[in-house]
Parts: C-alpha cells; sequence; structure tokens
C-alpha cells in the first residue's frame, strides 16, 4: 500500500519518479552513458539482435506499462486469453534506470532507445494531452483503427463525460481511455458536519458546500464560527479551478491565465485571510495531521478520487477501526465542482503492425462490461485488498462498495454522482510544470507576500522562461534521431 501511495505522491508533486530496479521477460535497451552509470553493478539482459525481424516478430506485441498496476492487468489478459496467438512483452520504467518517466516515454516512442516502439503504452491522464492535442499527436492510434466499435461500446459501458473528452484528438477522434474512474468528490468529516449542521447527509452537505464557491465560502464561514476549518490548505481546492479551464497556458506562444485558473488567486486569498483552513503545504507532515485530526483546528474535508480515500486518507487516518483517529468518520458529497485527478489512460502506437490484436486488448481493459473483462475484476477487488471504481459505470452501478472507513456509504454510487460534473477539457501539455508556478504564486499572494499585480507578472515571467525551456527540448527533439518527425502543436 505505501508503495501506491508513493507513487501517487510522487505523481501529484509533479516530480520525476524514478524507480531502480530489473524487470523480467522485457528486452533490456542500451542505456544512456548516464543510465549505465548510475547502474553500475546491476545485471541487465543483453538485447537480442534479431528482435524484430522475421515471422515471430510479427507474432509479438510490445506494451509499455508504467507502473507495475499496469503490468499486473497486462499479465491477468494473458492469463485469462490463453490461445491470444501473439507473445506479450511487458517493457516497464525499471528497464530503463533512473529516468524521468516522461522522457522514457517520449523516447520510447520517438524510436531513441535500442528496440522497437510499444504497440501499447499507457500515460498518466494528467499528461495526456500532448499525445491527444499535443507534440505527441502523431503516436495515438484512434481506437475505431483498432477495430473497436467506438460509440456503440463508449455509450454501453457509460464511460463518464470527461474521460472521453480527456481521451479525444484534435481530429475528434477517441485516442485514449482508462480503467478506473478518478473524477473527485469532497470527502468530509461525519462528526464535524452534525455539529455543526445538525446531518451528515451527503446531499444535504453537498447542498451546503456547493455547487459554486461562493457556498464552499458560505460554509467555511458557518465551519469558522464552530472552530473548525473547510479544508487544510489553499492547494486542497486547486485541482478543481484548474480541471474547469478552458484554455490552455500557452497560446500563440505567450503565457495566458485561464478566467477559471485566475479565479484561484482571489479564493485561495480569502480562505487564508479569515483563517477557513490552517494553511498547510498538500503532502506535508501538517496536511496528514490534519487528516487524523490532529492539526491546529480540525479539519471538515479534503478534494480526492476514490483512489485518494483508499491509499491517502484511510492510510494516514490514524486508526484502523472505528474510534481509532479518523476512521469510520467520513463521507463523500459531490464537489462544488467537479473535476478528475491522476490515473492511467491506455493508448495505441499509431504505427502498430497489430491493431486488431491490441485492439481487443484495449477493449478487454477499457469497454468490457462482462463479469470476464478487466472493469468487473476491476470493481470487484481482483488485484487488491481495495475494491477500486471502474470506467464503466454499467458496471459499477450493478455493484455496491459500502466500507467501514466511509461509515458504510456506497462509495461507488458517491462517485458515480460526482463524475457527473467532471469535465476533460482543462488539459494543457504544459499542465506539470507551469501550474506548479502559478501555485507557489498564488501562495506567495494568498499569505500576503505579494501583491495580486506582482505574482501574476512574476508567475508569466517565470512560466515564460519555463516554456521556453521545454520548447528548446522540443527543438532538440525534433532534429534528432528516431522516429521523431517534428511536427508540434501548442494548446
Amino acid at each position: 500500500m505505501k508503495r501506491v501511495i508513493h507513487l501517487i505522491v510522487a505523481i501529484l508533486l509533479c516530480l520525476s519518479l524514478v524507480s531502480c530496479s530489473s524487470v523480467q521477460n522485457t528486452p533490456i535497451p542500451s542505456p544512456t552513458p548516464e543510465v549505465a552509470q548510475e547502474n553500475q553493478g546491476t545485471e541487465v539482459e543483453p538485447i537480442d539482435e534479431n528482435t524484430g525481424q522475421g515471422e515471430e516478430q510479427e507474432k509479438i506485441i510490445r506494451i509499455f506499462c508504467y507502473n507495475d498496476e499496469v503490468k499486473q492487468i497486462i499479465e491477468k489478459f494473458m492469463e485469462l486469453h490463453p490461445d491470444f496467438g501473439y507473445d506479450i512483452k511487458i517493457i516497464t520504467e525499471y528497464a530503463f534506470g533512473c529516468i524521468d518517466r516522461s522522457v522514457i516515454v517520449n523516447n520510447l516512442m520517438n524510436g531513441a532507445y535500442d528496440m522497437e516502439p510499444p504497440d501499447m503504452f499507457s500515460i498518466e491522464v494528467d499528461y495526456i494531452y500532448p499525445y491527444t492535442h499535443g507534440s505527441n499527436y502523431r503516436f495515438a492510434a484512434p481506437y475505431e483503427e483498432l477495430g473497436i466499435d467506438v460509440d456503440t461500446l463508449v455509450k454501453e459501458a457509460g464511460i463518464p463525460r470527461y474521460m472521453v473528452e480527456a481521451g479525444t484528438n484534435r481530429d475528434g477522434k477517441l485516442v485514449a481511455l482508462g480503467y478506473q474512474n478518478y473524477a473527485g468528490a469532497f470527502i468530509y468529516r461525519r462528526s464535524i458536519a452534525k455539529k455543526v449542521w445538525g446531518t451528515d447527509d451527503p446531499d444535504v452537505i453537498g447542498n451546503i458546500i456547493g455547487p459554486g464557491w461562493d457556498k464552499f465560502l458560505k460554509a467555511a464561514a458557518d465551519l469558522k464560527a464552530k472552530g473548525y476549518g473547510i479544508c487544510s490548505g489553499i492547494e486542497d481546492i486547486w485541482m478543481p479551478f484548474e480541471r474547469n479551464s478552458e484554455q490552455g497556458w500557452i497560446k500563440d506562444g505567450d503565457i495566458v491565465i485561464d478566467p477559471k485558473r485566475e479565479a484561484f488567486l482571489d479564493y485561495a486569498r480569502i480562505l487564508v485571510e479569515n483563517g477557513y483552513t490552517n494553511n498547510t503545504a498538500s503532502w506535508s507532515d501538517e496536511w496528514y495531521s490534519d487528516m487524523r485530526g490532529e492539526g491546529k483546528k480540525q479539519i471538515f474535508g479534503f478534494f480526492g478520487p476514490v483512489w485518494f480515500v483508499h491509499y491517502i486518507l484511510e492510510s494516514y487516518s490514524g486508526g484502523e477501526k472505528p474510534g481509532e483517529g479518523t476512521y469510520g468518520d467520513w463521507a463523500v458529497c459531490d464537489p462544488p465542482e467537479g473535476f478528475f485527478w491522476a490515473g492511467p489512460m491506455i493508448l495505441a502506437n499509431k504505427n502498430t503492425k497489430h491493431k486488431e490484436a491490441v485492439g481487443e486488448i484495449i477493449r478487454w481493459i477499457t469497454l468490457d462490461t462482462s463479469e470476464s473483462g478487466l472493469q468487473y475484476l476491476w470493481a470487484t477487488g481482483a488485484f487488491g485488498e481495495k475494491r477500486d471504481l471502474p470506467a464503466a459505470a454499467a458496471v459499477a452501478g450493478k455493484l455496491e462498495c459500502r466500507t467501514v472507513f466511509m461509515g458504510g456509504q456506497d462509495l461507488f454510487e458517491a462517485y458515480l454522482s460526482a463524475s457527473e460534473h467532471a469535465r476533460g477539457m482543462g488539459l494543457s501539455e504544459h499542465d506539470d510544470y507551469i501550474s506548479h508556478e502559478f501555485i507557489q504564486e498564488a501562495m506567495a499572494y494568498a499569505n500576503g507576500q505579494k501583491s495580486r499585480n506582482e505574482a501574476i507578472e512574476d508567475f508569466k515571467k517565470n512560466a515564460a522562461d519555463r516554456y521556453a525551456w521545454f520548447s528548446g527540448l522540443l527543438k532538440k527533439e525534433s532534429t534528432g534521431t528516431g522516429q521523431n518527425d517534428g511536427s508540434r502543436a501548442g494548446d
């Protein structure tokens, strides 16, 4: 469990996630000099010089799995489909030493490694934009080219709107879907709700804290009057603002701030000035303390998807049964504004020679709603002790997920409701590094260290510098070796 937690934390901090290990059943590419130095003394499997040649190559499907979870899913497919007819080779990040995952994927698809590019690959939804509208647009194959009846199966499965929007390319073709629903909700303390409003009913609380941020602030004032904070820190509300923006960070080469993102500055300042939070930083010790109810003042709630409940909140609740810490004192309601946060998307290489076979795997992972499909297996706990919400509402709607930690509430029902409010149009190719710059300036403004104009101007300068560096990197890649044709697209 801790390994999953650490993975999520690393992604959401926009840091490079690195792993140094060996991998089985995977041809290891020739490492760069830097990687070779980092991995001195580590045994690596030599590359088969005949790989990719002859008749055998036609029966091999290569899949890049960016974490163990996706790897286990592919292994489950192999187990359940012994007559599939193809040899599946799994490539994981461990094969490349200590390298940023985004670099791995780009180099894989550009043919920079001494190996064939994968036929399938997985990408975090937070970084999907380059493969739908951005610089890596040319790599992703539309699902319809894989023999998938997209319109029919997406409708029958009940795939949430935000996921379809996030996985649709600039030509209007679906190129990516996930297997889990990572829509976000507001997760709150039942005991505090009862003391402030006399009820912990999710429908009632959802109408108290939203919809809309003005209602959220009114609820924050009610909580403050009773000595509570509405959330731990201002970063907690960032994702709903960002995921509802309509304009990316870059327009015609200039830094732009979508009105929704700019509004975050004002709401963050109000939260701090009025003492509505404990003013913690996300992923800090103080933030975790608030989950246990041990902060400066008791905190009402947090924002997050189902994985946040299972792997973050429950792990840091300070207990393992009701009465210990805040364990069992939680419930979920619709957020003031819909959002989604983290989770894998599955794509196919535009140039794969095995489109129908790859399509069969992707269909099983993302759209098969039978009891032998991944969606059902995922929802019923076949991959671990936690039952996670599947992407297919047609599956989740037939099942329940009641836990003691959530006071017996059905998580599937609650999050299916929350997912109806999420949109997938606010992604940007530059989110991972530009958003970080914006949050830093927003915190400085909220804490009175800078004026609003100073924060905005400093952000634009820093973001422009980062964008210039990123653009130079893309230009360098486009003139390098491999399959990169140099075509680029902005936000």
